[in-house]
This record gives C-alpha cells, structure tokens and sequence, in this order.
C-alpha cells in the first residue's frame, strides 16, 4: 500500500488548523499585559488584577482598559455574526469565542435552518455602537456586559435560492446585548460569550 497520501493529508490538515489558530490568535489576541502599542484586538484586558487581593473592581478596570475591551468585542461581535451565516451550517471561526451553553444553542439553530432547507445570507456592514452597561465580578468571573448597535445585510433563502425572509440589498440595523466572561484566575487570557440577553 502506499502511505504518501495518507502523509499529505496529514500535512494539508495540519497546515489549515495552523491557519485557523494564527487567524483566531488575531483576532483574540495572545498578549498578557500592554507592552508597548498593543494592537486592538480581543487581548487580556485585567494586567494588574491580582484575585487574592480582592481590589475594588471600579480600580482594574479602568477606561482605557474598558476601550481596549470594546475594541476586541467589536471584532468578536462581527466574527460571531458573520460565522452565523456560513453556508456550511457550521460554527468554526467563532467556536472559542462562545462558552459551552451559546455554542450548543448557535449549533441547534443550524441544525434546524440545514434540516429546513434554508440558508442565510448574512453582509456584516459594522458596529455603529458599542458601550459598556455594566461590569461586575462574581467570584473569580468578571462578567461584561455590551450593548452593541449594528448594520447588516440579511436575506434567508429556500433550498430553491427563493427568498423568505430579509432582503439581499437592504441594509438594517440590529441591537444586541451580550454579556463576555472571563475567569480571573485562568492564565487563558481570552474572554467568551456567555449569554445574549433579549
């Protein structure tokens, strides 16, 4: 038997996982405090927290902190919304972004839109708003919550390419709140989204 395509399967599947981490690495960023001009990506926020010290919240999370957070939940909100609308009806970019409760529920409404026949078409245009509503810690969890104001294009269509729902050219603006958690004690400096509040 020969082996050489089994090898260069191996070897294609390891370099697109290796592009999959350098993009989320990009998105979500690596860095564990703010050395220099740190790029505005989803990066750890909270350098200075010490948990054992129990600080005031209202001092570890300053607002030049909080806009380097909105930043990188900016990118996260855009990458969620835009992998929601793969046709392939799979989570993939968005995956380590949402925490093990947001993912089966963004699962669920996949498989009911395949099992209908339906694909949606989802244009991300930008984040008209994004603002803080509050931020609080529980235990070793500082939870964040986010009110964003959005333009998309959306259009959900028939396995027949018909429209039923949106429309392909019309541009309308959503709002959300979402609520980012991240364990203060974790060395994984990446937040997840948690919850979607209606």
């Amino acid at each position: 038997m020969n082996y050489s395509f089994e090898y260069i399967d191996i070897i294609l599947l390891a370099m697109i996982a290796g592009f999959i981490f350098l993009r989320l690495r990009g998105i979500l960023g690596k860095r564990t405090g703010f050395e220099g001009k740190a790029p505005p990506q989803f990066k750890e926020v909270l350098k200075n927290i010490k948990v054992e010290q129990q600080k005031d919240l209202k001092d570890t999370f300053d607002e030049e902190e909080q806009k380097d957070f909105l930043k990188g939940a900016e990118i996260a909100y855009e990458t969620i919304i835009t992998d929601f609308s793969d046709n392939d009806n799979k989570i993939i970019a968005s995956k380590p972004l949402l925490n093990k409760k947001i993912y089966n529920q963004f699962n669920e409404a996949l498989k009911e839109r395949n099992d209908s026949g339906h694909f949606a078409e989802i244009t991300f245009i930008g984040v008209n708003k994004a603002e803080i509503k509050e931020h609080k810690k529980e235990g070793n969890l500082l939870n964040v919550t986010v009110d964003f104001i959005a333009e998309v294009i959306t259009c959900i269509r028939d396995k027949d390419k018909k429209i039923i729902s949106g429309h392909p050219e019309k541009i309308k603006k959503i709002y959300d709140t979402w609520v980012f958690s991240r364990d203060l004690t974790s060395q994984n400096p990446n937040w997840q989204l948690v919850n979607i509040l209606t």
